[in-house]
C-alpha cells in the first residue's frame, strides 16, 4: 500500500511538472495573439488558422503511430459526443480567447484565463464515478479549491498593477469571453476523457477533437474573409507559430498530464493549477518581445504568492493520501 502511495505520488509530481512546462509553451499564444492585433490582424483568423495548422502535424504524428484507423473508428461509433465536447473544448475555448485579445493586453487576458484553475474545481459535480458497483457524483476537492484560490488571489494582485487604466468596456469585452473559456476547455476536456475511456492516447484524442471542430472553424475562416480580407503574411507565420507551440506540443502535454490523474479529482485540480504559471511566462515574454513595463509593488507579491499556492498544490498531491490502517 506504501509502495503504491509512493508511486501515485510520483506520478502526480510528473503531471504537475508536464502541465507547468505545457503553460510555458501556451503562453505563446497570449503574446502572438496579442502581437498580430496589435499589427492589425483579425481574430477570426488567429483562431481558425492555429487549428488548421494544427493538422497536418497531428495526422503526422499519429500516422506514424499507426492510430489513425483507431481513432476515426471511435469517431464514428460516437458522432455526437466528439463534435459537441469538441466544439465545448476546443471553440468555446480558443474563439472567446483569441476575441479578448483585440480589446485587451496579453497580461489580461492570461490573467482572467487563470480562472480555469477554479473553473475545472466547481465542474467535478459534473461527473461521476463507479464506487462498489454505484454511479457516485464527485465531489468538490476543498483544500484543492483552497490552493487553487491562493494562486487566484496571486493572479488578482498582478491584474491591480494595470486594472486601474482599463474602462469597463474594455474589461467587459476582454474578460467576460476569456471566463467563458476559462469554464469551456476543462468541461471539453474531461468529458472528451470520459468519451475515449483510455481507448485513445493523448495524440489521438487532440487530433479527434480538432477534425471534430474544422467544420466550424472553416465557418470562422469565410467570416474573417468576408469581413477582414485575407491574413497577411505576417499573421499566417505567427499563428503557425502558435499551432506548433501552443495547439501541438503544449495541448499535447497537458491533455498528457490530465490524463495521468484522471481518476483522482484532487489531483486533477492540482495539474489544471499549473495554468497559473502561465502568467509568469507571458510577463516575461511582454517584458521581452512587447516591452511591457516590469511588475512592481503588488504584482511582485502576486508572482510570490502563485509560486506559494503551486508549492501547496505540489506538496498535497506528492503526499497523496494516507492509507488507512488495517483493522486489528
Amino acid at each position: 500500500m506504501m509502495k503504491n502511495n509512493r508511486e501515485s505520488g510520483v506520478c502526480s509530481m510528473k503531471a504537475i511538472l508536464i502541465g507547468i512546462l505545457a503553460s510555458m509553451f501556451f503562453a505563446v499564444t497570449f503574446i502572438l495573439n496579442r502581437s498580430m492585433e496589435l499589427s492589425g490582424g483579425s481574430w477570426l483568423w488567429s483562431s481558425s488558422l492555429r487549428f488548421f495548422f494544427m493538422v497536418p502535424f497531428l495526422l503526422l504524428i499519429v500516422w506514424g503511430r499507426g492510430n489513425l484507423k483507431q481513432l476515426f473508428f471511435e469517431m464514428k461509433t460516437n458522432p455526437a459526443p466528439w463534435f459537441t465536447w469538441s466544439f465545448v473544448g476546443f471553440v468555446l475555448f480558443y474563439g472567446p480567447i483569441t476575441f479578448a485579445t483585440g480589446y485587451g493586453p496579453g497580461w489580461l487576458v492570461a490573467g482572467t484565463w487563470q480562472l480555469t484553475i477554479i473553473a475545472g474545481i466547481l465542474l467535478t459535480p459534473f461527473f461521476y464515478k463507479i464506487e462498489l458497483g454505484n454511479k457516485v457524483r464527485e465531489k468538490i476537492p476543498v483544500r484543492g479549491l483552497f490552493f487553487s484560490l491562493i494562486i487566484f488571489a496571486g493572479v488578482a494582485l498582478i491584474q491591480s498593477q494595470h486594472g486601474e487604466a482599463l474602462s469597463t468596456h474594455t474589461l467587459l469585452l476582454s474578460v467576460l469571453p476569456v471566463a467563458i473559456a476559462a469554464f469551456a476547455y476543462p468541461l471539453g476536456n474531461r468529458k472528451m476523457m470520459e468519451v475515449c475511456n483510455g481507448r485513445l492516447d493523448t495524440f489521438q484524442r487532440v487530433l479527434g477533437m480538432t477534425l471534430a471542430t474544422i467544420p466550424v472553424w472553416l465557418l470562422v475562416a469565410a467570416t474573417g474573409y468576408i469581413t477582414a480580407g485575407p491574413p497577411s503574411q505576417n499573421q499566417v507565420i505567427q499563428t503557425l507559430i502558435v499551432a506548433i507551440s501552443s495547439g501541438v506540443i503544449a495541448t499535447s502535454l497537458f491533455f498528457v498530464a490530465t490524463d495521468m490523474v484522471r481518476n483522482n479529482q484532487e489531483k486533477l485540480a492540482s495539474v489544471e493549477a499549473t495554468q497559473s504559471t502561465q502568467v509568469l511566462f507571458v510577463l516575461v515574454g511582454e517584458v521581452l518581445l512587447l516591452s511591457t513595463p516590469l511588475p512592481s509593488g503588488l504584482a511582485v507579491t502576486g508572482l510570490i504568492t502563485i509560486i506559494i499556492g503551486m508549492l501547496l498544490h505540489s506538496l498535497f498531491t506528492k503526499r497523496g493520501i494516507r492509507p488507512k490502517r488495517m483493522a486489528a
